[in-house]
């Protein structure tokens, strides 16, 4: 009996990501697809980034927490995309048991720090339309950085428990991750240790960290619709509404595809369509939110004008 059960537990030092295997055809057109996604994302982002640090008129709060969530986009398409890339194009599908766990923890970080960077920025809306008066002595530079670096570091300490019990359990015979990159679901699937006490601190991160920001988000929504709506202007309340529209469309794309990937009742027919949610869950949320804040935010977009003009066109036309 006792070498049966070793015959069940492998000391596994590599995984091999299946990606998308079931469409052997179809590996090109998907490299090129999720190539130029990743070269779009980090070009808008970057963007972004270089445009508000490099304009003093950009220097508030609300652009503050636009760079976080811009830079925690790259990161989002960085951590996964370049690996899945690897195995579309060179068929590189191993990776090892030490990447993996890496791979697994930066994302999960992604993850939570850009539920709170959104908390953060819903707080800085409810304070502008709120207490306008009051806005700069809240909103100032010290609250700002403190309310980043209190989101980075939820982000960076919420997932280390689960991380860390996962990388100390045991896995069986099959090493092959039936997903694009290390998913915290998929590596449970293959592990013989028992899960509960996983999927207990996942409930209770979930409750005590995921809905609180949701919560507290909500709570600032409440707050500023209240408020716009006793705004005697039409005008105003437009305009109010208008400066809210960003983050408003960010926050629901975001909780929105959470919820179809982690929320979804699992079932055996479950695994393409969690592929799925996942891929548009990772490349269209940093594909799009540099477009939903450069497109819907004036300021913005004119100054970002300004800096392709300055950075790309104006040297091609000197030369």
């Amino acid at each position: 009996m006792r070498e049966i059960l070793k015959m069940n537990y492998t000391d596994v030092t590599e995984f091999i990501i299946l990606a998308f295997f079931e469409l052997p055809e179809m590996q090109l057109p998907l490299f090129l697809v999720f190539l130029i996604i990743y070269m779009m994302s980090l070009t808008g982002n970057l963007l972004i980034i270089i445009t508000v640090c490099s304009d003093s008129n950009l220097h508030s709060p609300m652009f503050f927490f636009l760079t976080n969530l811009s830079f925690l986009e790259i990161c989002y398409v960085t951590v996964t995309v370049p690996k899945l890339l690897a195995v579309l194009i060179a068929q590189n599908k191993t990776i090892s048991f030490m990447q993996c766990m890496i791979q697994m923890y930066l994302f999960l970080v992604c993850t939570g720090t850009e539920a709170y960077l959104l908390t953060g920025m819903a707080y800085d809306r409810y304070v502008a339309i709120c207490k306008p008066l009051h806005y700069t002595s809240i909103m100032n530079k010290k609250v700002c950085i403190i309310l980043a670096i209190v989101s980075w570091m939820i982000g960076f300490l919420g997932v280390a428990p689960q991380v860390t019990l996962i990388s100390q359990s045991s896995f069986c015979n099959s090493n092959e991750i039936n997903h694009f990159f290390c998913d915290m679901a998929a590596l449970m699937t293959l592990s013989c240790s028992g899960n509960i006490v996983i999927e207990n601190i996942n409930y209770i991160e979930s409750f005590l960290l995921g809905l609180s920001s949701l919560l507290l988000t909500i709570i600032s929504y409440v707050y500023i619709i209240s408020a716009v709506l006793k705004f005697k202007s039409a005008k105003g309340r437009q305009k109010a509404f208008s400066t809210c529209s960003s983050h408003l469309t960010v926050v629901l794309l975001f909780y929105g595809t959470t919820f179809g990937v982690y929320l979804r009742p699992q079932s055996a027919h479950s695994v393409d369509l969690n592929k799925l949610l996942t891929i548009v869950y990772i490349t269209a949320i940093p594909l799009f939110n540099p477009l939903i804040y450069s497109l819907r935010n004036k300021e913005l977009k004119e100054t970002l004008w300004k800096t392709i003009w300055r950075t790309i066109f104006l040297p091609q036309l000197k030369k």
